[in-house]
């Protein structure tokens, strides 16, 4: 299993990326293909990473980096596929915050979960990265859940420990077989971040909690991001896919992932 940190996120983002708008109920498809590519789910995450290492540990004014942050590494791809909102944002210099509940919030936070110290602070990054533009409950309930489960599985807990966490927050009062006939593209936490974490609990591996991600349709880009980061906390990622991965990005990005492993890969699980 790769050591390094942050493939989940980007591996479940381009695996994701051809279902979006062509979602594919199955399990069974090739997870890396010609058509395949990075998205705003990738860049947005791999950008939270960077402004985490320049904050050199001090997190005091970590939403104002992360929000000048974004916008200098989110300007260079302007069509990975924002939203709307969040496309005028990254190209303003001053608009604020937008009481957002978008998915974007928990596609985004999973760098916070290794470099924090502690569950406490866990909690505290992950309103610090969402609140500069998901300031709406919802959008900080999907990200701090989201962080809270990869920072566990990191240090060593159990599914059912896991699990009660996430209860916490969302009912997971269904199975994946239940919803997938009818679960349709929802670009909400509240409507994506429980379908996201139930793939991962009913999975069996890293591979199997993506290709359950996948099948389950809606925004699978994001979905499938979201259960992967917990999944590689909790398992690894399978070193041939890391380095499929990797060949989707630019050095611009590479780089930034490398810089964040450098600094945090001491908490990695692999």
């Amino acid at each position: 299993m790769d050591k390094k940190t942050l493939y989940g996120a980007v591996i479940g983002d381009i695996a994701g990326s051809r279902f979006e708008f062509h979602n594919h109920r199955s399990k069974d498809f090739e997870i890396f293909a010609e058509n395949c590519f990075f998205t705003d789910d990738t860049v947005m995450t791999l950008a939270v990473a960077e402004a985490l290492v320049r904050c050199k540990g001090d997190y005091s004014a970590l939403p104002d980096v992360c929000a000048r942050t974004m916008r200098e590494i989110g300007r260079h791809y302007p069509r990975c596929g924002y939203g709307g909102r969040f496309g005028k944002w990254i190209m303003s210099d001053d608009m604020p915050a937008y009481h957002s509940f978008g998915n974007g919030a928990a596609m985004r936070v999973s760098p916070v979960a290794y470099a924090a110290q502690s569950r406490e602070q866990v909690i505290e990054l992950a309103r610090a990265v969402t609140c500069v533009t998901h300031d709406h409950p919802e959008g900080i309930r999907g990200a701090e859940v989201t962080a809270l489960l990869i920072y566990d599985a990191l240090h060593g807990a159990g599914k059912s420990e896991l699990r009660a966490t996430a209860e916490k927050y969302y009912p997971l009062d269904f199975t994946i077989d239940e919803i997938r006939p009818f679960y349709r593209f929802n670009e909400t936490c509240q409507g994506t971040v429980p379908q996201a974490l139930k793939t991962f609990f009913e999975a069996q591996s890293f591979e199997d909690t993506l290709r359950t991600a996948i099948s389950v349709g809606g925004d699978s880009d994001t979905l499938a991001a979201i259960a992967c980061s917990v999944a590689e906390a909790f398992y690894g990622v399978p070193e041939e896919m890391a380095r499929a991965a990797e060949s989707y990005l630019d050095e611009r990005l590479k780089g930034v992932r490398d810089g964040f492993c450098s600094t945090f890969c001491a908490k990695d699980k692999g």
